[in-house]
């Protein structure tokens, strides 16, 4: 316990010290004063024709524009991928509605995977189609935070910046310097990178074994750092090519938080209030930390129906790697959970009940505990215009944040995206339900059976990736409704926040006055939290009631599922 407990601190630790001088280094990146690679980066525009300032909704449709783009041609890659090049393992073209689910999966940073990776993708899916939109789904999030902070700090703007100088200069001096150097620490630490297919190993009983290779750290690297979390391997961060040890996996758990952590600070520079950013830094950690003891104590607790034949001193075991114990695990799932991650080093088909809740609810608040690379940030906006709105009912004031206004426009397209997560989760698990395919997917019966289907329908809309392991979703059914699910779940996000940057930056600031209500402090802190926790009960209790809550006392009474 208390090896543990000094690791959770050490992690804490850790992403601390990274956040504070990569939040302001990603600051100056987006306001253009790092510039080392200017050259580079004009040539760049200069061949895209991008020029100038955009409104808020030039600069969505641009995004929309390149994401599209990016759907076709990954879909066109994995479709036809026996008849292109690097495709050592002769793997055959993926069927139209996988090809569809993954390239959606991969282009709105959801990274959600009905395949196993080295049985299903050749190394140029995995390297040209797959790696590519690692950085480029990171790079469009990253690109709408900025444009919402631009937004947020402006006084009487049209204009909230320029997609394609976002978007470039992003990857040339954030994801691209950063993932060459993730790559090559991993490649040190034993992480193979390589274009071979497979090698054959003996076993200690003499058999032979054929190990699938590829280029597995370079993919690694951008996965964890963009809040991808697609895995080379079917087994993601528990198998041992792609997680060779603990210093590996501790490395891994602290890219997933990263950039996510420091772009929450790099937005109190932006707006020119760096208070706005610790406020918002001391929300998403007393949740995440809140999240970590519930899903650390259920896992540690153990599972009552294993008394008998596994130590009960050892906690839920189950479907953990014995190189990664609890701690590993469990902080491993709530941080994968937290951001829009996905990846895992654990089964979660195999967390305790309660421990499957908390991961499953931290998806469901819309991941905007430090969330995806830029999104997380946007999302708890979200929440922040409406904890300011709630808080201005209280004191009988018109809402104000960073001195402007909270209009009904505002206030209506924040409302709007509280449908989102609802919508994709609830009415098409319950039409997967009402169809049959959801019966039919589901590897248990009973509420862990649920659990598996809602799991799924969450990871999708919260653009997340992970996966109760149990359900089979490469049906034709899920991999388009699924894939339906994450479009709404990215896109339903993005464009009603840069609406309301756009709205926002019309608006001239007022002067703070003795009745403002401040929103760096520890009541906005806390009005803020109660607001999430408020929202995300009000909406999912009901279901997490049939399904891990459920589960959880059958589990006390002797029934499992």
């Amino acid at each position: 316990m208390q090896a543990d407990l000094l690791q959770a601190g050490l992690y804490a630790l850790v992403l601390l010290a990274v956040a504070v001088p990569l939040g302001a280094y990603i600051a100056r990146v987006i306001t253009g004063e790092i510039a080392f690679l200017a050259p580079m980066e004009r040539a760049i525009l200069g061949a895209s024709g991008a020029s100038g300032p955009q409104r808020w909704g030039a600069y969505a449709a641009s995004l929309l524009i390149f994401n599209a783009v990016g759907f076709a041609l990954l879909f066109a890659i994995l479709f036809l991928q026996n008849r292109l090049p690097l495709n050592p393992q002769g793997f055959d073209g993926l069927t139209w509605h996988l090809a569809f689910n993954t390239a959606v999966s991969f282009v709105t940073n959801t990274n959600w995977q009905s395949y196993g990776g080295e049985t299903t993708l050749s190394h140029f899916s995995q390297m040209v189609g797959l790696t590519t939109q690692n950085f480029l789904s990171a790079a469009s999030g990253i690109a709408v935070a900025a444009a919402v902070a631009r937004g947020f700090a402006a006084r009487q703007a049209t204009t909230i910046g320029n997609f394609w100088q976002d978007l470039v200069r992003i990857v040339l001096y954030v994801l691209l310097p950063l993932s060459v150097l993730f790559a090559l620490v991993l490649l040190a630490l034993g992480m193979p990178q390589t274009l071979s297919a497979s090698v054959e190993a003996t076993t200690l009983e003499g058999a032979k074994q054929t190990l699938a290779l590829g280029p597995i750290a370079s993919q690694v690297a951008i996965k964890m750092l963009g809040t991808n979390g697609g895995g080379f391997f079917n087994v993601n961060g528990a198998h041992p090519f792609e997680n060779p040890n603990a210093f590996t996996n501790f490395l891994q758990m602290s890219a997933i938080l990263a950039i996510p952590a420091a772009l929450v600070l790099s937005y109190g520079r932006l707006v020119g209030d760096r208070r706005q950013g610790y406020a918002l830094f001391a929300a998403m950690a007393i949740l995440i930390v809140t999240a970590f003891v519930a899903l650390y104590a259920a896992e540690r607790s153990g599972n009552p129906l294993h008394t008998g034949f596994a130590d009960p001193s050892a906690g839920n075991m189950e479907g953990k790697e014995v190189r990664f114990g609890i701690l590993g695990s469990a902080l491993w799932a709530v941080a994968t959970t937290a951001a829009s991650n996905g990846s895992v080093n654990a089964m979660h088909d195999s967390l305790t009940p309660l421990g499957g809740l908390v991961a499953m609810l931290n998806i469901q608040l819309g991941e905007i505990v430090y969330g995806g690379v830029g999104v997380g940030l946007t999302g708890m906006l979200l929440f922040v215009i409406l904890t300011v709105f709630l808080a201005g009912l209280m004191v009988g004031r018109t809402p104000e944040y960073l001195g402007k206004k909270i209009e009904a426009r505002e206030i209506k397209l924040a409302a709007l995206t509280l449908l989102i997560m609802p919508v994709g989760i609830l009415v098409l698990a319950a039409l997967a339900i009402a169809t049959g395919n959801a019966q039919s997917s589901v590897q248990d019966a009973g509420p862990h059976g649920l659990s598996e289907l809602i799991y799924a329908y969450t990871s999708a809309t919260g653009n997340n990736g992970s996966a109760f392991a149990g359900f089979n979703a490469n049906t034709p059914w899920h991999n388009t409704f699924l894939g339906l699910a994450m479009i709404l779940g990215r896109f339903g996000y993005i464009l009603p926040i840069l609406a309301i940057a756009g709205s926002l930056a019309a608006k001239t600031p007022a002067a703070a006055t003795a009745g403002t209500f401040p929103t760096h402090g520890p009541v906005f802190v806390v009005l803020l939290i109660v607001t999430i926790l408020i929202v995300g009960a009000l909406t999912f209790l009901p279901v997490l009631a049939l399904g891990p809550i459920a589960e959880h006392v059958s589990m006390l009474r002797g029934t499992s599922f």
